[in-house]
């Protein structure tokens, strides 16, 4: 059974999400304070962490920050609809991904078992001794690590999974439709910057090529490629 942490001060949701996502199979520990549920994340192990963004005393940016200080546990927030700046806040910091409110409890529960697929992948079994390398680039699925010239990279799970597919696709252009399909299982919606946002994090984290450019490149208006062995196609 996977461990949810759900953290809203929203009394009437968080006991609609959590009937829906027990009678789903999910075992859920709700907080209406971030204090709290980050006291409680700080002493228990849970699979993933459901983040409201507008709380009183401590927003979920905030909370967000403080987890990831300390945790790479996959973090999905709740935003206000049509607040780009608090998605793209969250993106940046490290979640994994966004569910507008008011949001449907189905809606929600695909996103958590997506992301949950996602972390889980190539973890047990033969496949996890892969690794896929592209340039000065290593990752490793089966334990979802990455290395940059020999040196631990540190990558959000939603980071890992756009790496992981431009390094397998590594000197080529994928688009991002097909980013979003292969990293996130889902289509790519109007308006969606996600995938912009988190690829500019990597950008930061990678450095620059030895040219002088970004090691992953965009095509306007088609998608992105990393580059392989120095070179560009």
């Amino acid at each position: 059974m996977m461990n949810v942490l759900l953290i809203d001060d929203d009394n009437e949701l968080t006991t609609l999400l959590k009937d829906y996502l027990s009678a789903e199979g999910f075992e859920v520990t709700c907080f209406e304070d971030a204090k709290k549920g980050l006291d409680f994340l700080s002493t228990r192990t849970v699979d993933i962490v459901v983040l409201d963004v507008m709380m009183p005393r401590m927003n979920g940016i905030e909370t967000l920050q403080r987890i990831r200080r300390t945790s790479n546990v996959p973090v999905l927030m709740l935003t206000a609809r049509g607040d780009e700046v608090d998605r793209i806040s969250g993106l940046n910091l490290g979640a994994d991904d966004y569910v507008p409110k008011p949001c449907s409890p189905g809606e929600l529960v695909a996103r958590l078992r997506a992301i949950l697929r996602r972390t889980a992948q190539n973890r047990d079994g033969e496949e996890g001794v892969e690794i896929v390398r592209a340039g000065p680039l290593a990752l490793m699925p089966g334990t979802r690590t990455a290395e940059w010239s020999g040196h631990p990279l540190e990558l959000t799970g939603a980071e890992f999974n756009l790496l992981e597919v431009l390094a397998r696709s590594a000197g080529q252009l994928v688009s991002k439709q097909d980013l979003s399909k292969r990293a996130f299982g889902r289509p790519l919606t109007p308006f969606d910057r996600r995938i912009d946002v988190h690829i500019s994090s990597v950008r930061q984290k990678l450095g620059l090529h030895p040219d002088g450019q970004s090691w992953i490149r965009a095509v306007r208006g088609q998608g992105y490629q990393l580059i392989k062995d120095g070179s560009i196609q």
